[in-house]
């Protein structure tokens, strides 16, 4: 055990001393688990410390910078990486050209002349490069890639949305720019709240990022907690009747449907079942019934959240054979699809987390009480741990 001090320098010099003699040289560490090919053909790869070989090196972080910008740092495991080298990222087929190869000491980036095996070494401007990208100099080495790491998922959400009108597009940039340098911090588009979610590790780590959203990138956001995506369902089955009949001056519309719905289990989807006997429904007016049911699931009925899980079956109706219309049909599809959900029982869907939770046992009874006063049900405990959902 070595203790330094970073404010006074304090042991520094010995804790680089202690670094430089034992510490494990290339030749001695064990490279990362290289991969060759997809799949279950993937075969495992050696990257020697050979500074003659073909290179091989893992980009294992993006730095975007304001002033250098996009900062790709990655370390050499095989070959020689020199100034004006040309590499390839991964299986990409066009190579780009080391132009500048720096060498990072604190916030100075130090230009060198080479990267061996070992080297930290970086390269800015390449808008191919990502975290865990493969970068090497021969087609040989194509679709060698990096065992997947195992990151936690990141379960904290916030809605951002820019704090001053006109901002959008450069809060949209600055946000991927962060997710590009972080592996645990996603940004996403929620179609049908018609929100920007960033979602990270905690609290804190989303925090942090914001910060340096504003600090580095200008940008000032406003958060919320993420609107919830529900869903609307039927319990039970119902019958539906609706006649949609329409008469001007000139030609009118006539159409008549009956339906019947009924549940499917969760996930089920959505089913749409043809029934009709004897042709009292044209089967060219059958797609402009399931129009009209359709109308209905992406609306909602109760909430205006989507449907899911219901089968809808047609079985009869009534056509005209002057004034039945296609119009005519998805007007009478949807009128009767909606007077059959009030008669099934429709409910609001919410979404459900399966969550593990790990904690001493002298405090299992305030865990257990906080999770029944948010609605959790507790699917069961032993002694390793407690089981929620």
């Amino acid at each position: 055990m070595c203790f330094v001090s970073a404010r006074s320098g304090v042991g520094v010099k010995e804790l680089l001393d202690i670094a430089e003699k034992l510490f494990p040289h290339p030749g001695e560490a064990n490279p990362p688990p290289f991969m060759k090919g997809t799949g279950a053909d993937a075969q495992p790869v050696v990257a020697r410390p050979d500074p003659d070989a073909h290179v091989i090196a893992d980009v294992f972080r993006i730095v975007n910078d304001p002033f250098v910008g996009k900062l790709g740092i990655f370390r050499v495991y095989q070959g020689t990486v020199k100034k004006d080298t040309q590499l390839f990222v991964d299986d990409g087929r066009k190579p780009f050209k080391v132009a500048h190869l720096f060498k990072l000491k604190g916030k100075d980036h130090v230009e060198i002349a080479q990267a061996v095996p070992g080297d930290i070494a970086a390269v800015a401007k390449v808008d191919e490069l990502h975290f865990d990208a493969v970068l090497h100099d021969s087609h040989d080495e194509d679709q060698i890639h990096l065992a997947p790491l195992d990151f936690p998922r990141p379960m904290f959400g916030l809605a951002v949305e820019a704090a001053s009108k006109g901002q959008e597009q450069k809060l949209s940039t600055a946000l991927h720019k962060l997710a590009e340098e972080d592996p645990c911090f996603r940004v996403e588009h929620e179609t049908e709240t018609n929100e920007t979610v960033i979602r990270g590790l905690s609290d804190l780590h989303l925090r942090i990022n914001l910060d340096r959203l504003k600090d580095r990138h200008g940008v000032e956001v406003t958060t919320r907690p993420p609107r919830i995506a529900y869903r609307e369902t039927v319990s039970a089955r119902a019958e539906g009747h609706h006649r949609h009949k329409k008469q001007t001056g000139g030609a009118g519309q006539f159409g008549e449907v009956f339906l019947r719905i009924e549940p499917l289990p969760r996930g089920g989807g959505f089913e749409f079942v043809d029934e009709v006997k004897g042709g009292t429904i044209p089967g060219q007016f059958l797609p402009a019934v399931e129009k009209g049911v359709r109308q209905v699931l992406s609306g909602g009925a109760i909430a205006g959240y989507p449907m899911q899980d219901v089968r809808v079956i047609v079985y009869d109706g009534k056509h005209h054979p002057v004034d039945s219309k296609e119009v005519a049909f998805v007007a009478a599809g949807k009128k009767a699809f909606l007077d059959a959900i009030g008669k099934a029982k429709p409910q609001v869907l919410e979404p459900i987390v399966d969550l593990d939770v790990n904690a001493p046992e002298q405090h299992m009874g305030d865990i257990s009480g906080g999770l029944a006063s948010k609605r959790a049900r507790i699917n069961g405990t032993d002694s390793a741990r407690a089981l929620a959902g």
